[in-house]
């Protein structure tokens, strides 16, 4: 369960992976396959700004999307 308190970071970083999973046409189960002991579920829940993962998945995921750190968690007003 996310935090209230963390919830708009979480949100961010959903909507930022999202972006660029769909501007690479990645579909999510294309993006899970990418990753170790990543599944398509997860991938949903940390788009949706419900899931709570650690630092490691996140970093994983930026590697596979070819983002940086900073790009994940750069606020755009277009979410929500």
């Amino acid at each position: 369960m996310i935090d209230d308190k963390h919830s708009i970071l979480f949100k961010t970083i959903g909507f930022n992976l999202k972006t660029k999973r769909l501007a690479l046409k990645l579909s999510q189960q294309e993006l899970a396959d990418k990753i170790p002991k990543m599944d398509r579920s997860k991938i949903s829940d940390m788009e949706n700004g419900k899931e709570d993962f650690v630092f490691s998945k996140l970093l994983n995921l930026c590697d596979a999307l070819e983002m940086t750190l900073e790009e994940i968690l750069k606020e755009t007003k277009n979410h929500n």
